[in-house]
């Protein structure tokens, strides 16, 4: 297989179309779409599905993970030969509210690391092993346990999710001192909120109609929301401790959320990979819960 070809492939997944790779690779969408019409004929699959963004299909996954593990390893083949490198691309999927919450610190190592940048996709914990198995990502944080094929996975500790609402809330929405789960605005982070729908279960019997729900995709704003009353929210232990303290909201009950976390990385033999997942388990060990 043609390394360029398989460089234009990885671009079209990476850019979103065949259209913004061109513009990438200073080529004409017309050669971007023979390289991988050459490419396709090769292997005798199709590689790229054309929809909106562009993505890979089955056999395209296979092609794209191993162009990614050749750029990897040839941008550190560069480096190691001194050669100038304006870029390492570190990917990593991760979920909201790690992102806003433990893994702040490893910018700070990967900025110590010169000409590195790193690429974070902002995923489900329970979504994001998609990613890596796609071969989107270098790396993910999951909640996934088992190692995705020719990957490996370290724990890294529990995050822990706090009910929580503001007082006005919960008094408006009590029945014998007891929050009505029923009726109580609740907010969810997104379709895919599996951490909201695990955790009604058992506070509601059955399927509950017509519930107050707001849908809030941002950590930073979905505690806002909860801070001003809009619904009831699951925090995160460290966002919400200070609104706690400061009595902007109250713990509803004590039932709790714990979500075992894992790092899982490809099997690859990379020393910026390796500092990487250094990196991520150290934040870990200091924000989450062992």
């Amino acid at each position: 297989m043609n390394p360029i070809h398989l460089d234009t492939l990885l671009t079209i997944i990476d850019e979103g179309s065949f259209e913004n790779a061109s513009l990438a690779l200073s080529i004409s969408p017309s050669a971007v779409s023979q390289r991988i019409k050459a490419l396709e004929k090769s292997v005798g699959r199709v590689l790229v599905s054309r929809t909106q963004p562009a993505v890979a299909t089955e056999a395209g996954e296979v092609l794209v993970q191993a162009a990614r593990k050749m750029a990897l390893l040839q941008a550190e083949t560069r480096e190691q030969l001194a050669e100038r490198l304006d870029e390492i691309p570190l990917t990593v999927a991760i979920n909201a509210d790690s992102l806003s919450t433990w893994f702040p610190p490893v910018f700070a190592e990967v900025a110590r690391w010169g000409a590195v940048t790193l690429t974070l996709r902002v995923e489900d914990e329970a979504h994001t092993l998609s990613l890596l198995r796609r071969g989107s990502v270098l790396g993910a944080v999951t909640r996934e346990a088992d190692p995705v094929a020719g990957c490996e996975v370290q724990r890294l500790g529990i995050m822990r999710h706090l009910p929580v609402a503001t007082p006005e809330l919960r008094d408006r929405y009590s029945v014998d001192g007891h929050p009505d789960w029923v009726r109580m605005p609740v907010l969810r982070f997104g379709p895919n909120d599996v951490l909201q729908d695990r955790d009604l279960e058992g506070r509601v019997e059955g399927t509950v109609a017509r519930r107050r729900v707001s849908v809030v995709p941002s950590a930073e704003g979905f505690g806002e929301a909860v801070r001003r009353g809009l619904g009831w929210g699951l925090l995160p232990e460290a966002q919400a401790a200070p609104m706690l303290a400061a009595g902007d909201v109250v713990q509803l009950d004590e039932k709790v959320v714990d979500t075992p976390l894992y790092w899982q990385r490809w099997r690859l033999e990379s020393r910026l990979l390796a500092r990487l997942t250094d990196a991520v388990v150290d934040a870990a060990r200091a924000g989450l819960r062992t």
